[in-house]
């Protein structure tokens, strides 16, 4: 990871060819390194004693299908990724917060534990990075993957998530978005930023202030799975409500489930209620009823600061 960390800020100085960008790329190397982890049966026996003395083992043994004296980093990695169906939320919310709170420290466990975070967050990772690559300024894929990792790593190191109410995997990406975003801006060329603003969003009235506020919500949009800019375009009544859902999500008015079925139906091309229900895992009726409820929350809450 150390390694990894090193060529990452190298990466932001110097500018990637496009040929290295295309193959052995840096979260090919993540994923190499994390096998190497998962085998090495020292890192194995430290993270079972972590669940244990947190009090989360059986937990993680059970969603895992697992013995408590074989948990290690596969199984804790399983119990943090999405699409586990006897996953409980609150659960993978305490083993990140539990990761969180190590990963603040200032021993050797730290390391692992921000390393073992930022594999949670890879699929989130490749997300944010597709949305942030542009055909020109040094943006490819690769250089803008290494500034990902280290902002995700920081954000972890950083000790500010885990004293956060709710929602620490949101809130984790959302500062290291924050990060990757000043990074970026820093260091794409004029010209170039002028021109991704003009792909990105047809409204010549947004003015520089208002293209850099609707970038950042568009990414972030982009990374919470809000809003696929393959398929629509963020105009500026998109763009707010956007921004009103990932107030939402950050103040834990909805959930990420809640918003996106907001999203996806209040759209220019609105994703059908059978389709979203198939991508989320449940019927249409169960995600016409979910939205249902997410709206009147939303409104609620706008309702209280009125």
């Amino acid at each position: 990871m150390l390694n990894l960390l090193h060529a990452a800020r190298a990466a932001r100085t110097v500018r990637a060819a496009d040929a290295a960008c295309a193959a052995g790329g840096v979260f090919d190397r993540l994923d190499a390194e994390w096998a190497a982890l998962c085998a090495d049966v020292t890192v194995q026996a430290v993270v079972a004693d972590w669940l244990m003395a947190d009090q989360l083992g059986e937990d993680v043994a059970a969603v895992t299908d697992s013995w408590a004296c074989t948990l290690g980093p596969a199984q804790l990695l399983a119990a943090l990724t999405p699409h586990v169906a006897h996953r409980l939320d609150a659960l993978a919310d305490a083993v990140l917060r539990a990761l969180l709170v190590r990963a603040a420290g200032h021993d050797g466990s730290a390391t692992l534990a921000a390393r073992i975070i930022v594999q949670a967050m890879v699929p989130a990772a490749v997300r944010l990075t597709r949305g942030q690559v542009r055909p020109f300024g040094g943006r490819c894929f690769e250089t803008v993957g290494h500034t990902v990792i280290v902002a995700l790593y920081e954000a972890a190191r950083s000790g500010r998530i885990h004293h956060r109410a709710s929602q620490p995997a949101a809130n984790l990406m959302l500062d290291a978005l924050r990060q990757v975003c000043r990074e970026l801006d820093a260091d794409r060329e004029t010209s170039g930023a002028d021109l991704a603003l003009l792909q990105d969003w047809s409204d010549p009235g947004l003015g520089p202030a208002g293209h850099a506020h609707a970038w950042t919500v568009h990414a972030a949009a982009t990374t919470a799975g809000l809003h696929d800019s393959t398929q629509e375009e963020a105009s500026q009544a998109r763009l707010e409500l956007l921004a009103l859902l990932l107030d939402a999500m950050e103040t834990g008015t909805l959930t990420p489930a809640d918003a996106r079925s907001i999203a996806w139906h209040y759209s220019t091309r609105p994703v059908p209620d059978a389709a979203a229900a198939h991508r989320a895992g449940t019927t249409a009726a169960a995600w016409q009823r979910r939205r249902s409820r997410a709206v009147h929350a939303l409104k609620a809450a706008r309702a209280s600061l009125a």
